[in-house]
């Protein structure tokens, strides 16, 4: 399966999977119910049968999601010094991204990802700029769900006050002509790139899709 032909499978995959999740958060009627989780459960297999990942861990992952199906929103956070993009590298697999993760329930994106940062890497930082809020599906990652928002922010350094999470090996700032290997269903070398281009200039207008 060649990699647009992936991509519409897992794009019709996250349809389904919201209409099963919509269907069971507001359905009343029992043989309705039973429908709709034997969607679900359709939904797991072919997910499954696309992926790397078995049965029992994308079950695990869709059981993460209730109520009515929406694309989930990953902050990042964009820090530079000395014309230098902080990257932090990654336990899980070994490759740098720029600092981020999900939203939680009761924070604005702006207070997400300055939480995210501090997590990550021990800095306190602000929130100064908007990027970009990109629709991970029309961007170049690895083909993945759920499907997600990700906000690109540029941040302002304020100081360093703790240390990086354990889930984070190293820490680094580096040129955008000498990016190490990046983490691509975390962040692309284009969106570095803009994330660098609205650094240099900070009137360029957010961006979208």
């Amino acid at each position: 399966m060649n990699l647009e032909n992936q991509k519409k499978s897992v794009e019709w995959i996250a349809e389904l999977k919201s209409i099963a999740q919509n269907g069971l958060a507001y359905s009343k009627d029992s043989f309705d119910l039973d429908r709709y989780a034997q969607l679900e459960k359709l939904c797991v297999a072919l997910a499954s049968n696309l992926s790397s990942l078995g049965e029992e861990k994308i079950t695990e992952l869709f059981s993460h999601d209730t109520g009515y199906a929406t694309p989930k929103i990953d902050v990042r956070g964009a820090l530079f010094k000395n014309d230098k993009i902080m990257l932090v590298r990654e336990n899980s697999d070994s490759l740098w991204t720029v600092p981020g993760g999900w939203a939680d329930v009761n924070e604005s994106p702006s207070e997400a990802v300055e939480r995210e940062v501090i997590e990550e890497t021990g800095y306190k930082t602000k929130a100064i700029k908007l990027i970009a809020l990109y629709d991970k599906l029309k961007q170049e990652h690895p083909i993945q769900l759920p499907h997600t928002y990700k906000c690109f922010f540029l941040c302002k350094i304020v100081c360093l006050k703790g240390l990086p999470d354990k889930e984070i090996s190293e820490i680094g700032f580096f040129a955008q002509n000498k990016l190490p290997p990046l983490s691509m269903k975390r962040v692309t070398p284009k969106q570095i790139a803009r994330c660098f281009a609205h650094y240099q200039n900070f009137d360029l207008p957010s961006e979208f899709d």
